[in-house]
């Protein structure tokens, strides 16, 4: 009876955390074979609106959700997305729930896309506070946020997990160099060997991320302003 009771335990937690992306909404598709999936920003004109996909339950595996809603994108031939909010019964949007978004698929031509570039993005765990040092500066990010700084071409940042064996990566950005994301974990992290989403980076603690999935990241975390 004790071994049913764990196990009923476990199956408990496993549905509690169960995480489901759904294609909710076809209104075309697109034939491309674009592999990005990118934040829309909302002065892009003429993106071609597809469809809708609909997260229900929350996860801490935020790589995982991501790469749910890419499959569900790529059906359709979205390459770009944006959230939609859930609306109150008087029309006003509501405040954003992890466990439970709606996000909007489009297809923007890439001379669409405008360029991205002069910013560093960090972005903490799904799980708990990350103290980095930002060229000799200290900060602490809270579980599920990121910070975003304007970088200058040529100069050079030292970001630091702070702690005894902890990692330190140094960049130099370039001028016209495209924005630079990196994730502070003290979790052990796999490369994703799918192509999306995957991790290009990895220092310790410290780890760079592809673009589509840093972009998906700054949508459903909260920017903290330095």
């Amino acid at each position: 009876m004790k071994n049913i009771a764990i196990i009923f335990s476990v199956l408990c937690i496993q549905l509690w955390s169960a995480q489901n992306v759904y294609l909710t909404k076809v209104e075309k598709t697109n034939d491309n074979t674009d592999k990005f999936l990118y934040k829309k920003e909302e002065a892009t004109a003429d993106a071609i609106y597809l469809g809708e996909v609909e997260v229900q339950g929350f996860s801490k595996d935020d790589a995982l959700v991501f790469s749910l809603v890419y499959k569900k994108a790529k059906e359709i031939g979205a390459n770009t997305f944006q959230l939609k909010p859930f609306e109150n019964v008087d029309g006003t949007p509501q405040s954003f729930n992890p466990a439970n978004y709606k996000i909007a698929l489009y297809y923007t031509t890439k001379e669409k896309l405008a360029p991205k570039h002069g910013e560093m993005y960090i972005f903490a765990s799904s799980e708990k506070d990350q103290k980095i040092s930002i060229n000799r500066k200290d900060y602490t990010i809270s579980p599920r946020s990121f910070v975003k700084l304007k970088v200058i071409p040529g100069e050079v940042y030292t970001i630091s997990t702070r702690k005894l064996l902890g990692s330190t990566v140094k960049i130099q950005p370039k001028a016209n160099d495209d924005n630079v994301y990196f994730q502070i974990s003290s979790l052990k992290v796999k490369p994703d060997n799918s192509g999306v989403g995957g991790l290009n980076l990895k220092s310790g603690d410290i780890i760079g991320l592809e673009k589509s999935y840093a972009e998906f990241l700054s949508a459903i975390y909260t920017e903290s302003k330095l």
